[in-house]
Protein backbone atom coordinates (compact mmCIF):
# COMPACT_ATOMS: atom_id res chain seq x y z
CA UNK A 1 0.00 0.00 0.00
CA UNK A 2 1.29 3.48 -0.88
CA UNK A 3 2.43 5.52 2.14
CA UNK A 4 1.92 9.25 1.76
CA UNK A 5 4.35 11.85 3.12
CA UNK A 6 3.43 15.55 3.13
CA UNK A 7 6.40 17.93 3.20
CA UNK A 8 5.46 21.51 4.05
CA UNK A 9 8.10 24.01 2.92
CA UNK A 10 10.86 23.35 0.39
CA UNK A 11 13.52 25.84 1.41
CA UNK A 12 17.32 25.64 1.59
CA UNK A 13 17.43 22.78 4.08
CA UNK A 14 15.34 20.34 2.05
CA UNK A 15 17.56 19.27 -0.88
CA UNK A 16 18.88 16.09 0.77
CA UNK A 17 15.56 15.42 2.51
CA UNK A 18 13.65 15.36 -0.79
CA UNK A 19 16.35 13.34 -2.56
CA UNK A 20 16.30 10.78 0.26
CA UNK A 21 12.55 10.25 -0.01
CA UNK A 22 12.78 9.90 -3.80
CA UNK A 23 15.64 7.42 -3.48
CA UNK A 24 13.55 5.31 -1.09
CA UNK A 25 10.19 5.79 -2.85
CA UNK A 26 10.26 2.56 -4.90
CA UNK A 27 11.31 0.09 -2.22
CA UNK A 28 9.32 1.80 0.53
CA UNK A 29 6.12 2.51 -1.48
CA UNK A 30 6.27 6.23 -0.81
CA UNK A 31 4.41 9.07 -2.46
CA UNK A 32 5.66 12.55 -1.69
CA UNK A 33 3.48 15.66 -1.72
CA UNK A 34 5.50 18.87 -1.44
CA UNK A 35 3.64 22.05 -0.59
CA UNK A 36 5.40 25.39 -0.86
CA UNK A 37 4.36 29.01 -1.33
CA UNK A 38 6.64 29.15 -4.40
CA UNK A 39 6.91 25.67 -5.95
CA UNK A 40 8.83 27.03 -8.95
CA UNK A 41 11.99 27.00 -6.81
CA UNK A 42 11.80 23.21 -6.39
CA UNK A 43 14.30 21.43 -8.72
CA UNK A 44 12.87 19.92 -11.89
CA UNK A 45 14.07 16.40 -11.08
CA UNK A 46 11.78 16.56 -8.04
CA UNK A 47 8.84 18.19 -9.82
CA UNK A 48 8.92 15.64 -12.64
CA UNK A 49 9.43 12.53 -10.53
CA UNK A 50 6.56 10.02 -10.66
CA UNK A 51 6.62 9.61 -6.87
CA UNK A 52 6.10 13.35 -6.30
CA UNK A 53 3.22 15.79 -6.36
CA UNK A 54 4.34 19.42 -6.13
CA UNK A 55 1.74 22.08 -5.33
CA UNK A 56 1.44 25.70 -4.35
CA UNK A 57 0.34 25.80 -0.74
CA UNK A 58 -0.20 28.85 1.43
CA UNK A 59 0.12 27.62 5.00
CA UNK A 60 -2.40 30.26 6.09
CA UNK A 61 -5.05 28.80 3.78
CA UNK A 62 -6.73 26.61 6.39
CA UNK A 63 -8.86 24.65 3.94
CA UNK A 64 -5.93 23.70 1.67
CA UNK A 65 -3.68 22.95 4.62
CA UNK A 66 -6.17 20.60 6.28
CA UNK A 67 -7.11 18.92 3.00
CA UNK A 68 -3.50 17.96 2.31
CA UNK A 69 -2.79 16.89 5.90
CA UNK A 70 -5.91 14.72 5.83
CA UNK A 71 -4.68 12.56 2.94
CA UNK A 72 -1.14 12.11 4.36
CA UNK A 73 0.13 9.37 6.65
CA UNK A 74 2.80 11.60 8.15
CA UNK A 75 3.60 15.33 7.95
CA UNK A 76 7.10 16.82 7.75
CA UNK A 77 7.08 20.53 8.52
CA UNK A 78 10.13 22.38 7.23
CA UNK A 79 8.37 25.71 7.70
CA UNK A 80 9.72 28.50 9.92
CA UNK A 81 9.27 27.42 13.55
CA UNK A 82 6.52 29.93 14.29
CA UNK A 83 4.22 28.25 11.75
CA UNK A 84 4.44 24.72 13.21
CA UNK A 85 1.70 25.16 15.79
CA UNK A 86 -1.22 25.40 13.34
CA UNK A 87 0.11 22.35 11.48
CA UNK A 88 0.49 20.51 14.79
CA UNK A 89 -3.09 21.27 15.84
CA UNK A 90 -4.33 19.93 12.50
CA UNK A 91 -2.22 16.79 12.98
CA UNK A 92 -3.87 16.22 16.38
CA UNK A 93 -7.36 16.73 14.94
CA UNK A 94 -6.71 14.59 11.86
CA UNK A 95 -4.57 12.01 13.73
CA UNK A 96 -1.30 12.32 11.77
CA UNK A 97 2.30 11.93 12.92
CA UNK A 98 4.45 15.08 12.71
CA UNK A 99 8.21 15.59 12.26
CA UNK A 100 10.05 18.94 12.54
CA UNK A 101 13.66 20.06 12.91
CA UNK A 102 12.71 22.96 15.19
CA UNK A 103 12.98 23.49 18.92
CA UNK A 104 9.96 22.32 20.93
CA UNK A 105 7.93 25.45 21.62
CA UNK A 106 5.72 25.89 24.68
CA UNK A 107 2.65 25.63 22.43
CA UNK A 108 3.82 22.37 20.86
CA UNK A 109 4.70 20.93 24.27
CA UNK A 110 1.15 21.58 25.45
CA UNK A 111 -0.10 19.14 22.80
CA UNK A 112 1.79 16.22 24.38
CA UNK A 113 -1.18 14.70 26.24
CA UNK A 114 -3.36 14.90 23.11
CA UNK A 115 -0.66 13.26 20.98
CA UNK A 116 -0.15 10.47 23.51
CA UNK A 117 -3.88 9.84 23.82
CA UNK A 118 -4.15 9.38 20.05
CA UNK A 119 -0.93 7.38 19.70
CA UNK A 120 0.73 10.09 17.62
CA UNK A 121 4.47 10.71 17.38
CA UNK A 122 5.43 14.39 17.31
CA UNK A 123 9.19 14.24 16.70
CA UNK A 124 10.97 17.60 17.07
CA UNK A 125 14.58 18.84 17.18
CA UNK A 126 15.65 16.15 14.71
CA UNK A 127 17.87 18.28 12.46
CA UNK A 128 21.45 19.36 13.12
CA UNK A 129 21.49 21.59 16.19
CA UNK A 130 19.08 20.70 17.64
CA UNK A 131 19.16 17.11 16.44
CA UNK A 132 22.47 15.43 15.62
CA UNK A 133 23.90 17.15 18.70
CA UNK A 134 21.29 15.44 20.92
CA UNK A 135 21.74 12.02 19.35
CA UNK A 136 25.54 11.96 19.23
CA UNK A 137 25.75 13.27 22.81
CA UNK A 138 23.27 10.79 24.25
CA UNK A 139 24.96 7.88 22.48
CA UNK A 140 28.20 8.57 24.36
CA UNK A 141 26.52 9.55 27.65
CA UNK A 142 24.43 6.35 27.68
CA UNK A 143 27.56 4.31 26.91
CA UNK A 144 29.43 5.91 29.82
CA UNK A 145 26.54 5.24 32.19
CA UNK A 146 26.16 1.64 30.97
CA UNK A 147 29.66 0.84 32.23
CA UNK A 148 29.03 2.54 35.57
CA UNK A 149 30.51 5.97 34.86
CA UNK A 150 29.27 9.19 36.43
CA UNK A 151 29.09 12.26 34.18
CA UNK A 152 31.07 15.26 35.44
CA UNK A 153 31.38 17.48 32.38
CA UNK A 154 29.61 18.01 29.07
CA UNK A 155 30.40 20.69 26.50
CA UNK A 156 28.99 20.89 22.98
CA UNK A 157 29.61 23.32 20.11
CA UNK A 158 28.24 23.48 16.56
CA UNK A 159 29.10 25.79 13.67
CA UNK A 160 27.84 26.39 10.17
CA UNK A 161 30.88 27.74 8.30
CA UNK A 162 32.39 28.02 4.86
CA UNK A 163 34.50 25.05 3.70
CA UNK A 164 38.30 25.56 3.66
CA UNK A 165 38.41 25.49 -0.16
CA UNK A 166 35.82 28.31 -0.34
CA UNK A 167 37.19 30.31 2.58
CA UNK A 168 38.33 33.43 0.76
CA UNK A 169 37.53 36.37 3.04
CA UNK A 170 39.21 37.77 6.14
CA UNK A 171 36.26 36.82 8.38
CA UNK A 172 36.57 33.13 7.41
CA UNK A 173 32.78 33.17 7.24
CA UNK A 174 29.81 33.18 4.86
CA UNK A 175 26.10 32.71 5.52
CA UNK A 176 25.13 29.06 5.34
CA UNK A 177 21.76 29.42 7.12
CA UNK A 178 19.32 32.16 8.14
CA UNK A 179 21.37 35.40 8.20
CA UNK A 180 18.93 37.07 10.58
CA UNK A 181 19.61 34.42 13.23
CA UNK A 182 23.33 35.05 12.85
CA UNK A 183 22.96 38.81 13.32
CA UNK A 184 20.72 38.41 16.38
CA UNK A 185 22.73 35.57 17.96
CA UNK A 186 23.12 35.82 21.72
CA UNK A 187 20.47 38.48 22.31
CA UNK A 188 17.53 38.21 24.71
CA UNK A 189 19.35 37.77 28.00
CA UNK A 190 22.68 36.71 29.44
CA UNK A 191 24.27 33.43 28.39
CA UNK A 192 23.91 30.99 31.28
CA UNK A 193 26.01 27.89 31.92
CA UNK A 194 27.56 25.76 34.65
CA UNK A 195 31.32 25.65 35.05
CA UNK A 196 33.06 23.45 37.63
CA UNK A 197 30.12 23.52 40.02
CA UNK A 198 29.41 27.26 39.70
CA UNK A 199 26.68 29.03 37.72
CA UNK A 200 28.15 31.53 35.26
CA UNK A 201 26.52 34.32 33.25
CA UNK A 202 27.80 36.34 30.29
CA UNK A 203 25.86 39.50 29.39
CA UNK A 204 25.37 40.15 25.67
CA UNK A 205 27.85 43.04 25.54
CA UNK A 206 30.62 40.63 26.71
CA UNK A 207 29.49 37.46 24.94
CA UNK A 208 31.88 37.65 22.00
CA UNK A 209 34.90 38.36 24.19
CA UNK A 210 34.52 35.18 26.28
CA UNK A 211 35.49 32.38 23.93
CA UNK A 212 36.86 28.88 24.22
CA UNK A 213 39.32 27.34 21.74
CA UNK A 214 39.62 23.82 20.34
CA UNK A 215 41.16 21.95 17.42
CA UNK A 216 39.57 19.52 14.98
CA UNK A 217 42.03 17.20 13.28
CA UNK A 218 42.41 18.06 9.61
CA UNK A 219 40.47 21.32 9.91
CA UNK A 220 42.51 23.46 12.27
CA UNK A 221 41.57 25.66 15.21
CA UNK A 222 38.15 27.04 16.11
CA UNK A 223 36.64 29.22 18.80
CA UNK A 224 33.28 28.94 20.54
CA UNK A 225 31.02 31.38 22.33
CA UNK A 226 28.21 30.44 24.73
CA UNK A 227 24.63 29.82 23.66
CA UNK A 228 21.95 31.71 25.55
CA UNK A 229 20.99 28.95 28.02
CA UNK A 230 23.27 25.94 28.20
CA UNK A 231 21.12 24.40 30.93
CA UNK A 232 18.05 23.84 28.74
CA UNK A 233 18.84 20.16 28.30
CA UNK A 234 20.19 19.36 31.76
CA UNK A 235 17.10 17.35 32.69
CA UNK A 236 16.54 15.80 29.24
CA UNK A 237 20.12 14.50 29.16
CA UNK A 238 19.96 13.40 32.80
CA UNK A 239 22.81 15.75 33.75
CA UNK A 240 21.30 17.25 36.91
CA UNK A 241 24.45 16.46 38.91
CA UNK A 242 27.02 17.40 36.29
CA UNK A 243 29.63 19.98 37.31
CA UNK A 244 30.19 21.64 33.91
CA UNK A 245 27.52 22.09 31.25
CA UNK A 246 28.26 24.42 28.36
CA UNK A 247 26.76 24.63 24.88
CA UNK A 248 27.97 27.07 22.27
CA UNK A 249 28.48 28.16 18.68
CA UNK A 250 31.68 27.58 16.69
CA UNK A 251 33.50 30.06 14.48
CA UNK A 252 37.02 30.39 13.11
CA UNK A 253 39.44 32.07 15.51
CA UNK A 254 39.17 35.86 15.34
CA UNK A 255 35.55 36.05 14.19
CA UNK A 256 34.08 36.76 17.62
CA UNK A 257 36.49 39.58 18.44
CA UNK A 258 35.69 41.21 15.09
CA UNK A 259 31.92 40.64 15.43
CA UNK A 260 32.07 42.35 18.79
CA UNK A 261 32.71 45.64 16.94
CA UNK A 262 29.15 45.52 15.58
CA UNK A 263 27.81 44.79 19.06
CA UNK A 264 29.72 47.70 20.61
CA UNK A 265 28.59 50.08 17.86
CA UNK A 266 24.93 49.05 18.34
CA UNK A 267 24.48 47.68 14.81
CA UNK A 268 22.96 44.38 15.98
CA UNK A 269 20.08 46.12 17.80
CA UNK A 270 16.68 45.02 16.53
CA UNK A 271 14.53 47.00 18.97
CA UNK A 272 13.98 50.24 17.04
CA UNK A 273 13.78 51.47 13.44
CA UNK A 274 15.89 54.00 11.55
CA UNK A 275 13.34 56.39 10.06
CA UNK A 276 15.40 57.38 7.00
CA UNK A 277 16.97 53.97 6.37
CA UNK A 278 15.87 53.63 2.74
CA UNK A 279 18.62 54.78 0.41
CA UNK A 280 21.13 55.30 3.19
CA UNK A 281 24.71 54.58 2.14
CA UNK A 282 26.84 52.05 3.98
CA UNK A 283 29.02 54.94 5.11
CA UNK A 284 26.05 56.88 6.49
CA UNK A 285 24.89 53.76 8.29
CA UNK A 286 28.20 53.45 10.14
CA UNK A 287 28.19 57.16 10.96
CA UNK A 288 24.80 56.84 12.73
CA UNK A 289 26.53 55.24 15.70
CA UNK A 290 29.52 57.59 15.96
CA UNK A 291 29.86 60.96 17.69
CA UNK A 292 29.64 64.13 15.63
CA UNK A 293 32.87 65.75 14.55
CA UNK A 294 33.24 68.73 12.20
CA UNK A 295 36.72 67.59 11.17
CA UNK A 296 37.22 63.83 11.68
CA UNK A 297 36.30 61.35 8.94
CA UNK A 298 33.98 58.40 9.53
CA UNK A 299 37.02 56.12 9.29
CA UNK A 300 38.93 58.06 11.96
CA UNK A 301 35.91 58.22 14.29
CA UNK A 302 35.42 54.46 13.92
CA UNK A 303 39.06 53.79 14.78
CA UNK A 304 38.88 55.99 17.87
CA UNK A 305 35.52 54.63 19.05
CA UNK A 306 36.58 50.99 18.73
CA UNK A 307 40.21 51.60 19.71
CA UNK A 308 41.53 50.01 16.51
CA UNK A 309 45.25 50.41 15.82
CA UNK A 310 46.53 50.75 12.27
CA UNK A 311 47.96 47.22 12.27
CA UNK A 312 44.81 45.61 13.71
CA UNK A 313 43.36 42.98 11.35
CA UNK A 314 39.87 44.03 12.45
CA UNK A 315 40.26 47.21 10.43
CA UNK A 316 40.98 45.22 7.28
CA UNK A 317 37.87 43.16 8.02
CA UNK A 318 35.71 46.28 8.15
CA UNK A 319 37.19 47.57 4.89
CA UNK A 320 36.53 44.22 3.22
CA UNK A 321 32.79 44.67 3.91
CA UNK A 322 32.80 48.05 2.09
CA UNK A 323 31.41 49.62 5.25
CA UNK A 324 32.75 53.08 4.35
CA UNK A 325 31.47 53.06 0.77
CA UNK A 326 29.43 56.20 0.05
CA UNK A 327 27.89 54.77 -3.16
CA UNK A 328 26.55 51.43 -1.93
CA UNK A 329 23.08 51.95 -0.48
CA UNK A 330 20.56 50.07 1.67
CA UNK A 331 17.08 49.82 0.06
CA UNK A 332 15.16 48.93 3.25
CA UNK A 333 12.33 51.13 4.55
CA UNK A 334 12.12 51.78 8.30
CA UNK A 335 14.63 49.05 9.01
CA UNK A 336 16.21 48.26 12.35
CA UNK A 337 19.99 48.51 12.72
CA UNK A 338 20.14 44.70 12.73
CA UNK A 339 18.21 44.48 9.46
CA UNK A 340 20.48 47.07 7.86
CA UNK A 341 23.60 45.26 9.06
CA UNK A 342 22.22 42.00 7.68
CA UNK A 343 21.76 43.61 4.26
CA UNK A 344 25.35 44.90 4.28
CA UNK A 345 26.75 41.52 5.33
CA UNK A 346 24.72 39.55 2.78
CA UNK A 347 26.35 41.73 0.14
CA UNK A 348 29.71 40.13 1.03
CA UNK A 349 28.91 36.84 2.76
CA UNK A 350 26.49 35.10 0.37
CA UNK A 351 27.76 31.77 -0.98
CA UNK A 352 28.81 31.87 -4.63
CA UNK A 353 27.42 29.17 -6.93
CA UNK A 354 30.52 26.99 -6.65
CA UNK A 355 31.13 27.65 -2.94
CA UNK A 356 30.96 24.82 -0.43
CA UNK A 357 29.91 25.11 3.19
CA UNK A 358 31.05 23.13 6.23
CA UNK A 359 29.38 21.89 9.40
CA UNK A 360 31.57 21.26 12.45
CA UNK A 361 30.46 19.81 15.77
CA UNK A 362 32.53 19.22 18.89
CA UNK A 363 31.60 17.42 22.13
CA UNK A 364 33.58 17.04 25.33
CA UNK A 365 32.57 14.40 27.90
CA UNK A 366 34.16 14.17 31.34
CA UNK A 367 33.27 11.30 33.67
CA UNK A 368 34.34 9.39 36.73
CA UNK A 369 34.72 5.61 36.74
CA UNK A 370 36.10 3.48 39.58
CA UNK A 371 37.49 6.57 41.31
CA UNK A 372 39.35 7.87 38.26
CA UNK A 373 38.47 10.75 35.93
CA UNK A 374 38.36 10.34 32.15
CA UNK A 375 37.57 12.50 29.14
CA UNK A 376 36.33 11.76 25.62
CA UNK A 377 36.44 14.38 22.87
CA UNK A 378 34.25 13.72 19.82
CA UNK A 379 34.01 15.79 16.67
CA UNK A 380 32.41 15.78 13.24
CA UNK A 381 33.08 17.76 10.06
CA UNK A 382 30.89 17.62 6.95
CA UNK A 383 31.66 19.46 3.69
CA UNK A 384 28.85 20.44 1.30
CA UNK A 385 28.75 19.59 -2.41
CA UNK A 386 27.59 22.93 -3.79
CA UNK A 387 25.27 25.87 -3.10
CA UNK A 388 22.10 23.75 -3.16
CA UNK A 389 23.38 20.49 -1.68
CA UNK A 390 25.02 22.08 1.32
CA UNK A 391 26.42 20.45 4.43
CA UNK A 392 23.73 22.37 6.31
CA UNK A 393 20.99 20.84 4.15
CA UNK A 394 22.51 17.38 4.59
CA UNK A 395 22.83 17.53 8.37
CA UNK A 396 19.40 19.13 8.88
CA UNK A 397 17.42 17.25 6.22
CA UNK A 398 18.75 13.70 6.42
CA UNK A 399 17.95 13.08 10.11
CA UNK A 400 14.43 14.42 9.49
CA UNK A 401 13.97 12.10 6.52
CA UNK A 402 15.41 9.04 8.26
CA UNK A 403 13.23 9.61 11.35
CA UNK A 404 10.14 9.99 9.15
CA UNK A 405 10.74 6.61 7.54
CA UNK A 406 11.47 4.96 10.90
CA UNK A 407 8.11 6.23 12.18
CA UNK A 408 6.29 4.99 9.08
CA UNK A 409 7.97 1.59 9.47
CA UNK A 410 7.02 1.46 13.18
CA UNK A 411 10.67 1.33 14.29
CA UNK A 412 10.00 4.44 16.41
CA UNK A 413 6.82 3.80 18.39
CA UNK A 414 6.66 5.85 21.58
CA UNK A 415 3.87 8.47 21.17
CA UNK A 416 3.92 12.07 22.32
CA UNK A 417 5.88 15.29 21.83
CA UNK A 418 9.56 14.35 22.00
CA UNK A 419 13.16 14.96 21.00
CA UNK A 420 15.65 12.29 19.79
CA UNK A 421 17.38 11.31 23.02
CA UNK A 422 16.34 7.65 23.37
CA UNK A 423 18.32 4.72 22.02
CA UNK A 424 15.50 3.50 19.73
CA UNK A 425 15.75 6.83 17.91
CA UNK A 426 19.42 7.82 17.91
CA UNK A 427 20.98 4.43 17.25
CA UNK A 428 19.45 3.69 13.79
CA UNK A 429 19.64 7.33 12.67
CA UNK A 430 23.31 7.80 13.55
CA UNK A 431 24.14 4.45 11.95
CA UNK A 432 22.45 5.43 8.68
CA UNK A 433 23.98 8.92 8.73
CA UNK A 434 27.43 7.34 8.67
CA UNK A 435 26.67 6.02 5.17
CA UNK A 436 26.24 9.66 4.10
CA UNK A 437 29.55 10.79 5.59
CA UNK A 438 28.17 12.17 8.85
CA UNK A 439 30.65 10.47 11.19
CA UNK A 440 31.94 11.31 14.66
CA UNK A 441 35.56 10.62 15.59
CA UNK A 442 36.28 9.99 19.25
CA UNK A 443 39.50 10.61 21.17
CA UNK A 444 40.44 9.66 24.73
CA UNK A 445 42.26 12.64 26.23
CA UNK A 446 43.46 13.65 29.74
CA UNK A 447 40.58 14.89 31.88
CA UNK A 448 40.59 18.70 31.82
CA UNK A 449 38.01 19.33 34.52
CA UNK A 450 38.72 19.39 38.23
CA UNK A 451 38.38 16.86 41.02
CA UNK A 452 34.83 17.09 42.41
CA UNK A 453 36.14 16.07 45.84
CA UNK A 454 38.15 19.27 46.17
CA UNK A 455 35.70 22.00 45.24
CA UNK A 456 36.80 25.58 45.78
CA UNK A 457 35.33 28.91 44.68
CA UNK A 458 35.71 29.26 40.91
Amino acid sequence: MMRKILVLGAGKSTSYLLDYFIEKAGNENLHLTIGDIDPSTIPMHIQEHSACTVLKLDIFNEEDRKKNIQIADIVVSMLPARFHIEVAKDCIALEKHLVTASYVSKEIKELNAHAQAKGLIFMNEIGLDPGIDHMSAMQVIDRIRAKGGKMLLFESFTGGLVAPESDNNLWNYKFTWNPRNVVLAGQGGAAKFLQEGTYKYIPYHRLFRRTEFFDIEGYGRFEGYANRDSLDYREAYGLQDVLTLYRGTMRRVGFSKAWNMFVQLGMTDDSYVIENSEGMSYREFVNLFLPYSPTDSVELKTRHYLKIDQDDIRWEKLLELNLFDAKKTIPLKKATPAQMLQYVLEDSWTLDNDDKDMIVMYHKFGYQLNGRNYQIDANMAVIGEDRSHTAMAKTVGLPVAIATLLILNKKITRPGVQIPISKEIYEPILKELEAYGVVFKEYNVPYLGYNPDSISDK
